[in-house]
């Protein structure tokens, strides 16, 4: 049976970048389905304060990334907070990408902040120091395209940190066993992320634009993370179906 995946949409697009690359919700669309092609979705757009009124809607959920931060105080993040801590009660399946990820620690009551390191742009580069069961096909490292200035810097309760690098510790967590969160973004291309970083030049610097428009250069794992993503869900479905009988 088709995974159905609701989408958490909390950004669009630059319009500037929208018309060459598309918008999040394609972007998830073609990272997920180039692993399952039948897969299913649904989208609320959250940041216009379209929240999930259902946890039980559809079978897992994945929250995307944004330019606004979990800290910034906006009406409509306290309530996907809310949602998120709904979906932790009812044991849902959640997957957290980039402001998504870091939205599950503050939400269940870890903390985040703007690092010092300053951004984290073109692709990190992280070890993995502990292998969960829906890790496969495995290997030892994660490489995926990051952007962002904000990180997790203290673990909500029943955290394993998965993977991490020196510049950002907290890169890959689960929460207990129906929670993921990842630090990177395995739904952006590289095309994307280089205009991305040409775009913000300004805001992230040139010094560091540059690093990471250099980086781009390398391999990424957004194929792997995207299996993982969708066995992670998988298991979390199978997980509360066997506890519902």
């Amino acid at each position: 049976m088709a995974l159905h995946i609701g989408l958490l949409q909390c950004d669009d697009v630059a319009p500037e970048l929208r018309a060459t690359h598309g918008n999040y919700p394609a972007m998830f669309e073609a990272l997920l389905t180039g692993v399952e092609p039948d897969l299913e979705f649904c989208v609320w757009r959250c940041l216009d304060g379209e929240i999930p009124e259902e946890v039980e809607a559809v079978d897992a959920w994945l929250t995307t990334g944004s330019k606004f931060g979990v800290n910034d105080g906006l009406a409509w993040v306290d309530d996907l907070a809310a949602f998120v801590r709904e979906l932790w009660r009812a044991g849902k399946p959640l997957v957290g990408i980039c402001f998504g990820h870091q939205l599950i620690a503050k939400a269940l009551g870890g903390a985040v902040e703007k690092s010092a390191k300053g951004w984290g742009v073109g692709v990190s580069f992280n070890r993995l120091d502990e292998r969960a069961e829906w890790m496969t096909p495995w290997q030892p490292e994660l490489n995926l395209v990051v952007s962002h200035q904000d990180q997790v810097v203290r673990l909500p309760p029943d955290t394993r940190v998965l993977g991490g690098s020196d510049f950002c510790p907290c890169y890959l967590m689960q929460v207990g066993e129906h929670f993921l969160g990842v630090q990177g973004h395995p739904e952006f291309a590289k095309p994307y992320s280089r205009d991305l970083m040409a775009l913000r030049r300004d805001l992230v610097g040139e010094a560091r634009v540059n690093e990471g428009q250099a980086s781009l250069n390398a391999p990424v794992h957004d194929a792997l993370m995207a299996r993982w993503i969708l066995n992670f869900m998988r298991r979390g479905v199978e997980r509360r179906e066997a506890g519902a009988r």
